[in-house]
This record gives C-alpha cells, sequence and structure tokens, in this order.
C-alpha cells in the first residue's frame, strides 16, 4: 500500500521546502494534509491515519511532543500508530533528548541527505511487523521528562491562589493534585480547591517527580495520596485519590506506573 504522511508545520514556506524534499527523496509517500498548530494535527491524524507524522516541535496551541502524546492517548486501540519525525529549529537540549532516546529528528531548513537517512529508518520501521505505539510511548515519557535546560530547577514551596481579593498561600505539602481545567488549574487539597492561572507545564518542573505523578496530560497528583486504581468499562485506567470523591482518568502514556508489584 502506498505510505502516507502528515506535516505539522507552522511556517508555510518551511512545509512546502519539507514536502518537496519529501517528494524528491520518497516519491512513493503520499502527503495527506499540512496543518499549521499542534491541536489540527491531533484531529487531523486521528481523522486521516497517516503512516508517519512530520510535527514541528514548537507550533501554537501544542509542541509537537504535547500533540504526539495526546494522539498516544486518543489511538484507538489495534491500530497501528503513526512513527514520528520531530522537525526543530537548533537547540541544544532538544537534539540531546533525542539523540538520548533514538527518536527521529530534522533541522530546519531540511537538508536532503539528513532526510534521505530519516527516509530509509522511516522505511524500515513501516517494514516491520509490530506497531511502534509501546516505542513511541516510552520515548514520549522520557522526552516529556527531560529538563528544558541545564540548569536545575528550584523546587515550589507555595502556591499563591486568589480568592477574590485575598491571595491564598498554599503549601505545596497540603496539595493532592494539579488539574488542567480550561484556562486555568485547580490546585486540590484534602479539604479545598483553589483555581491559579499558572499552566501545569510550568509548574511540572518545579514539582518533585517522586512525590508528585503525571498521570494525564492534565492531571499530577501526589503519589501518596492515591487510594486505589480501578479499569472502567472501556478498558482505561481511573484512579482515586484518598479523602476525595473525584475519579481521575490515568491516559496510556502514564499506564506504566500503574503495574502490580
Amino acid at each position: 500500500m502506498t505510505p502516507t504522511a502528515l506535516i505539522a508545520e507552522d511556517e508555510p514556506l518551511l512545509a512546502a521546502a519539507l514536502q518537496a524534499e519529501l517528494k524528491r527523496a520518497w516519491p512513493e509517500l503520499e502527503v495527506l494534509a499540512h496543518v499549521s498548530d499542534g491541536r489540527a494535527a491531533v484531529d487531523e491524524a486521528l481523522a486521516r491515519r497517516p503512516d508517519v507524522l512530520f510535527l514541528d516541535i514548537r507550533m501554537p496551541g501544542q509542541t509537537g511532543i504535547e500533540a504526539a502524546a495526546e494522539l498516544t492517548d486518543r489511538w484507538p486501540d489495534g491500530e497501528r500508530f503513526p512513527a514520528l519525525v520531530f522537525v526543530t529549529a537548533y537547540d541544544q537540549y532538544a537534539i540531546e533528548a533525542f539523540e538520548a532516546q533514538a527518536v527521529d529528528y530534522l533541522l530546519k531548513p531540511v537538508q536532503p541527505e539528513r532526510l534521505r537517512k530519516t527516509v530509509i529508518r522511516l522505511q524500515q520501521l513501516l517494514s516491520a511487523a509490530a506497531p511502534p505505539l509501546e516505542s513511541a510511548l516510552a520515548q514520549l515519557r522520557a522526552l516529556l521528562g527531560a529538563p528544558a535546560s541545564g540548569e536545575p530547577t528550584e523546587r515550589l514551596k507555595l502556591i499563591q491562589a486568589a480568592v477574590g481579593a485575598t491571595v491564598h498561600l498554599v503549601p505545596v505539602d497540603d496539595v493532592i493534585c494539579f488539574d488542567a481545567a480550561d484556562k486555568y488549574v485547580r490546585v486540590l487539597t484534602r479539604d479545598r480547591e483553589f483555581l491559579i492561572r499558572t499552566p501545569l507545564k510550568e509548574l511540572l518542573p518545579q514539582l518533585d517527580p517522586q512525590v508528585f505523578w503525571q498521570v494525564h496530560r492534565g492531571t499530577v497528583v501526589r503519589a501518596d495520596a492515591i487510594a486505589a486504581v480501578t479499569r472502567d468499562a472501556s478498558g482505561k485506567l481511573r484512579l482515586r485519590l484518598r479523602d476525595h470523591p473525584e475519579s481521575l482518568a490515568v491516559s496510556r502514556l502514564y499506564t506504566h506506573r500503574f503495574k502490580a508489584m
């Protein structure tokens, strides 16, 4: 069957250049669509089911890595997951992370010789019988956990949350869950809930990963506040926190945390 691809790149000239180079390096490849933001990449990939995804790292709405992580959670069971190639301007730490996890990447502007090597890897991957979902999950976990720079991040001690005209100082030690909701992040303690505007992706590097576990792209929980994890009728994992009635979804990307000992 004809191999297919989707290109997610917010700069039209660079997207056109990549498509032209792909035409030369891999004439059989059919580019199904070009989109310009991370959310459109997720929607189009789910609708068209390409064999390969070329994802720009920096896009409006979602980064390429965030879009890939959302796709792993929403991808239909039993269907082959696309091979991933990340496209980026030169960034030392991003490239070190890609190379450490054997993730394929292309630097902008794309060079023909480098693209040919990527095409050979993709052709080999697509000829393999096993779907690459588990491999993609492992790579994305590592990439999402990689530091953005070489500088250590200071741990967060207090959350400043405004309620009306009052600013509450909430000790991080009292927090059992951070849950992204629209433009806010819900901060749950055992007896109260606060709303803050700081995005979850800015909070994450400031939290101790041994204490706070990410269980979904929009949810981080205190590990010792987890009471139980169950599987629902659709086969998805959900967790229940101590002293809290809410049930929280666990995405595919983080189910490895809950394998029985």
